[in-house]
């Protein structure tokens, strides 16, 4: 069972590395690194698949072909999402400013980024896995919670993409901040639906005499770390404080920043 174990994360390591390399050609070739995040999430929800699929003896066929359905449908989702931007000609601000800073040394030090990107999303494809082999026959209550969570993430997170969409389209909301619909409980609310998906694996893979279970874990706080401390908040914001100013001060003031919560 360790044995099978450390073959999945290094297969999942392997498989993220080459992937994600992929994304670093893309993003040299086209100059936009909005195509990043997209194979990124392409490469997670497919990896995370295969993992969910691949033939052991422990586990419910039923539960590895849910688990294995919801990573792809949440990596179509958030991946066709981003791919869409990225084909509009829009490009990710946060990688844009690195390449930026990083002058000359931009491709080499891009191609490393990428890499440690890959080695650090290893935790959330090996949940996929850990849940989809959770050792009991049959699906169980919590198997049918965990969908729900995921597609409520699923939805919700589509649900506040929709509504940043919309609001920026209008010409007479340019320049202005966000804060309608769920965005007025949040600042960022398509990251906490982001993270929320992610607890659905530990809810599938917990169970009586699985240590490994426990391992799911890693991947909602992984996620929570990445979004609220890495990548995803500080440089977004930085990038909003920039282009809105004392907008986006008084929009900082009043909304919580991660966890949806009436306004202040």
């Amino acid at each position: 069972m360790i044995l099978v174990h450390l073959q999945a994360i290094g297969g999942i390591a392997l498989a993220l590395c080459l992937l994600m390399g992929l994304a670093w050609v893309v993003q040299q070739r086209t100059g936009n690194s909005g195509w990043v995040d997209a194979i990124w999430s392409y490469a997670n929800g497919l990896v995370g698949a295969v993992a969910a699929l691949w033939p052991l003896e422990d586990g419910s066929p039923a539960r590895r072909v849910l688990v294995a359905g919801l990573a792809l449908l949440w990596s179509v989702r958030l991946g066709t999402h981003i791919a869409r931007r990225a084909a509009a000609g829009i490009d990710d601000p946060r990688y844009a400013n690195y390449a930026s800073q990083w002058g000359a040394a931009a491709p080499r030090r891009m191609f490393l980024f990428l890499q440690s990107q890959a080695l650090v999303s290893v935790p959330l494809p090996f949940a996929i896995f850990l849940a989809a082999h959770a050792p009991e026959p049959g699906l169980r209550l919590q198997d049918y919670v965990g969908a729900f969570i995921i597609l409520t993430a699923i939805a919700g997170e589509g649900l506040a993409d929709q509504q940043l969409h919309r609001f920026k389209l209008s010409p007479s909301n340019h320049g202005l901040v966000c804060d309608v619909g769920l965005w007025r409980w949040s600042r960022h609310p398509n990251y906490f639906f982001e993270w929320l998906g992610w607890l659905a694996y530990p809810v599938i893979a917990l169970s009586p005499g699985y240590p490994w279970g426990w391992a799911s874990l890693a991947a909602p706080a992984i996620m929570y770390w990445i979004l609220v401390h890495v990548t995803g908040i500080p440089p977004l914001e930085e990038q909003m404080l920039k282009s809105r100013g004392d907008l986006y001060r008084a929009y900082q003031a009043r909304t919580n920043a991660f966890f949806p919560w009436p306004r202040k």
